[in-house]
């Protein structure tokens, strides 16, 4: 997502049962966040699911076991990713709010890489995003 929520890419559809993590490092999407961290210190908002992503990847602090509350600090820390993060959910919600057959899709997952990438370009059009082909 761009940084005013606009989505700019999505990836291939991989199967069901792989965690999120593993989908990002298997397209080389982790790789490509910890350099953009560590070169151009432009870090990534993600949420819990992306934990051990490595050092560019800012997640939430979970709540620790027990009766135990996280730390005030940490609390606040949790606030404001919250509070950015936003602007990445806002992308899904154009995406899934804009075109009906993205909310509940039976198509099969061949064609569904297919239906979101005709999606994502439908979008841009409509948001007068259309980067210059290279």
């Amino acid at each position: 997502m761009r940084p005013d929520g606009l989505p700019v890419w999505t990836s291939e559809v991989m199967p069901g049962h792989l965690h999120d993590l593993t989908c990002a490092q298997v397209q080389g999407i982790t790789a490509a966040l910890n350099w953009a961290a560590s070169e151009l210190d432009l870090p990534t908002l993600a949420d819990s699911g992306y934990e051990g992503a490595g050092q560019g990847v800012k997640v939430p602090i979970k709540q620790p076991t027990g009766r135990q509350q996280l730390a005030p600090d940490n609390r606040a820390y949790n606030r404001l990713l919250r509070g950015l993060r936003w602007q990445g959910e806002r992308g899904f919600a154009i995406l899934t709010g804009r075109w009906k057959t993205l909310r509940r899709t039976t198509a099969s997952p061949r064609r569904i890489s297919d239906i979101v990438a005709a999606a994502l370009h439908l979008t841009h059009f409509e948001y007068k995003y259309l980067p210059q082909s290279r």
